[in-house]
C-alpha cells in the first residue's frame, strides 16, 4: 500500500465523501455537458435530491437501479444519488441490444431503470422481454416524460436528504459489467472503498490531477476507466469535467478541446490514431492538453510517439481491468515509454506466472496477476468465475506481459480468444454464433487483425456451404442486426476451409499465426 494514501474509515460512504471534499469549492464549475453546466454547490444539492427522490420511489437499502445514460450531467448525479442513499447503481453500456438490457435487468434484479431518453425505445423492448414492471426514470427530456415514466427533473422534487445512508468501506456501492468469454456480460461488484483508491492511488499521485484542471473523458462513464476519468479522479480534486454524450469522433473531441480548454484528456489509441489521421486535427496553439491518458488496448509506439511530436503533450499509457476499477500498470508524466505500458503503480502488487504458477524469470513470458485494495468483491451469481480470477489477494487479468530490461512491462497478448476492439472486449464465440445463423455459412472462426495503425479489430474466416455464396457487406450488415454495432468483424476473409485439431476442435492460433506472417510479408 502507497505510504501517502491512507485507508479510508470503517465508516464511509463515497459519495459524501466527494462531495465534503468539495465544500469549499461551491461556486466552481464541476460539470459541463452539451446544453448547461453545474457548480460543486449545485452537484451537492442535486445528489443529496436524487438520493431522497430515489427513496421515494420505493427503492431500499442496497437494491439496485440500472443506470442506461449518456454522458451528462444526470448520470453523475444519478450515480452519486444512489450512492449517497445506499443504492447500489448499475451503469451499463449504451451500446448494447434490446437482448442485452433484459439479460441485465433479470441478472442484476433491479429494482428501477434510470435511462436517457433516446435510449428509452430499446429498453422498453428489453423491459416487455424481461416480464418486468419496474419505475422508469427518463433523462433528457426537460420536465416532461413518455407515458407510464417520470422525468429525471421530477425525480429532484424531493427535499434534499439530510445525511447519507451509513455505509461501510467495505459495502457494496456499485456494479460494472465486465464482457465474458461466452457473450454474457459478468455483474462486477465494487465497493464503496473501491473508488477512493483508485483516485488516492492513481488520479492524485501519479497523474497529477489538480484544481484548475478542466478533463475531458471520450471514454463514457459506464466503463470503469470513464468512471474514474470523468467522475472520481476530478472530483477528487475539484476540477471540472467535459461531458459529452453523442460518439468521440475526431471532428467531436477537436471541438471540446479548443471550445471548453481541455487540459487532460483520458482516450483509447484507436481514437488517437483517428485523430491523428484527421484533416480538422488543430494546430498546437489551439488547445491547451498538457497530459494525455490512454488505455483499453496496448498503444503503439508510433502513435504516442507522433501525438507527441504535434502536441507536445505526453499519453500516459495504462493497463487497468473492470475487476480491478482503474489503472494499476503505468507509465509516468515525464518518464513514459512509448511501446511499453510502463511500471507498477504504488500501491498494488504484480506477478508473471507461468502455467504452473510459477513466476517467470525477466525476459519471459508470463500471465499477469495483480494485488491492491481497488478489486471488485466478485461476479454476481458466479461463483465458478469469481473464484477463477479472484484467487486470495490476487486477480487474474487474462493478459500476458514480459518484463524488459529496463523494467518496464511490455503487453505479449491475451490469455485466452478474447478480443480488445476500440478498448471493449468482443467474444470471438458470440460474433461466430451469430455468423453462423445465415444461411450461406457453413462455418467460420473469428481472430483479430491488426490494422496500419497497429491496433486490433474483428477479421471472420468464413467457409461458405456448398454452393452458396454471400458478400462480405451482406454478412457485416447480418450481424450488426443481431448484435451490438461494435461487434461486426471489420474484416472477412473466405477461405475454403478451417484448420482443425484431430478432434475438430478450430485452431484459432493456427489462423492468428497465418495472418501474423501475411503481416510481416506485407
Amino acid at each position: 500500500m502507497s505510504e501517502a494514501a491512507a485507508p479510508p474509515p470503517e465508516r464511509f460512504n463515497v459519495a459524501a465523501h466527494l462531495l465534503a471534499l468539495n465544500e469549499r469549492r461551491g461556486a466552481v464549475t464541476a460539470y459541463i455537458d452539451d446544453t448547461r453546466s453545474l457548480s460543486y454547490a449545485e452537484l451537492a444539492d442535486a445528489v443529496r435530491r436524487c438520493a431522497a427522490g430515489l427513496l421515494v420511489l420505493g427503492l431500499k437499502r442496497e437494491e439496485r437501479v440500472l443506470v442506461v445514460m449518456h454522458d451528462s450531467i444526470d448520470f453523475p448525479i444519478a450515480f452519486l444519488g444512489a450512492l449517497y442513499a445506499g443504492i447500489v447503481p448499475v451503469p451499463v453500456n449504451t451500446l448494447l441490444t434490446a437482448d442485452d438490457y433484459a439479460f441485465m435487468l433479470e441478472h442484476s434484479r433491479a429494482q428501477a431503470l434510470l435511462v436517457s431518453g433516446a435510449l428509452w425505445p430499446t429498453l422498453q423492448g428489453a423491459l416487455a422481454a424481461s416480464g418486468r414492471s419496474l419505475p422508469v426514470v427518463v433523462s433528457g427530456g426537460g420536465e416532461t416524460a413518455a407515458e407510464g415514466t417520470r422525468a429525471f427533473a421530477s425525480l429532484l422534487d424531493a427535499a434534499p436528504l439530510a445525511a447519507a445512508a451509513d455505509t461501510l468501506a467495505d459495502d457494496i456501492g456499485f456494479w460494472l459489467y465486465s464482457s465474458g468469454s461466452t457473450g454474457r456480460p459478468k455483474g462486477t461488484v465494487h465497493t464503496h472503498a473501491n473508488l477512493y483508491w483508485t483516485a488516492a492511488l492513481y488520479g492524485t499521485p501519479v497523474l497529477g490531477l489538480r484544481e484548475g484542471d478542466v478533463c475531458f473523458s471520450a471514454a463514457k462513464l459506464f466503463f470503469a476507466y470513464g468512471l474514474g476519468n470523468a467522475l472520481t479522479f476530478p472530483l477528487s480534486v475539484g476540477a471540472t469535467t467535459v461531458l459529452m454524450a453523442e460518439r468521440p469522433t475526431p471532428a467531436a473531441v477537436f471541438k471540446r478541446w479548443t471550445e471548453r480548454q481541455v487540459s487532460v484528456f483520458f482516450g483509447a489509441p484507436t481514437g488517437y490514431a483517428g485523430m491523428l489521421a484527421s484533416s480538422e486535427l488543430p494546430d498546437r496553439s489551439q488547445v491547451r492538453l498538457r497530459l494525455c491518458s490512454s488505455a483499453g488496448e496496448a498503444l503503439p509506439r508510433e502513435i504516442g510517439e507522433r501525438f507527441t511530436e504535434r502536441f507536445g503533450c505526453e499519453i500516459i499509457d495504462g493497463l487497468g481491468s473492470t475487476e480491478m476499477l482503474h489503472i494499476f500498470l503505468s507509465n509516468r508524466p515525464g518518464a513514459v515509454r512509448y511501446g511499453s505500458t510502463g511500471e507498477v503503480v504504488p500501491g498494488y502488487a504484480l506477478r508473471l506466472l507461468d502455467e504452473a504458477g510459477q513466476e517467470v524469470p525477466r525476459g519471459e513470458i508470463g500471465e499477469l496477476f495483480v494485488s491492491g485494495p481497488s478489486a471488485a468483491l466478485m461476479y454476481w451469481g458466479n461463483r465458478a468465475k469469481s473464484r477463477a480470477t479472484f484467487q486470495g489477494e490476487w486477480t487474474k487479468t487474462g493478459d500476458k506481459y514480459v518484463i524488459d530490461e529496463c523494467g518496464a512491462y511490455v503487453y505479449a497478448g491475451r490469455s485466452d480468444d478474447m478480443l480488445k476492439v476500440s478498448g471493449i472486449y468482443v467474444s470471438p464465440f458470440e460474433v461466430e454464433a451469430t455468423l453462423m445463423q445465415h444461411p450461406a455459412v457453413l462455418e467460420c472462426a473469428v481472430i483479430g487483425k491488426r490494422d496500419a495503425d497497429g491496433l486490433t479489430k474483428t477479421k471472420a474466416c468464413v467457409v461458405c456451404k456448398p454452393g452458396q455464396r454471400v458478400g462480405e457487406d451482406e454478412l457485416k450488415a447480418f450481424v450488426k442486426e443481431r448484435l451490438a454495432a461494435y461487434k461486426y468483424p471489420r474484416f472477412i476473409e473466405f477461405i475454403d476451409e478451417l484448420p482443425k485439431t484431430a478432434t475438430g476442435k478450430i485452431q484459432r492460433f493456427r489462423l492468428r499465426e497465418r495472418e501474423n506472417s501475411q503481416g510481416s510479408a506485407s
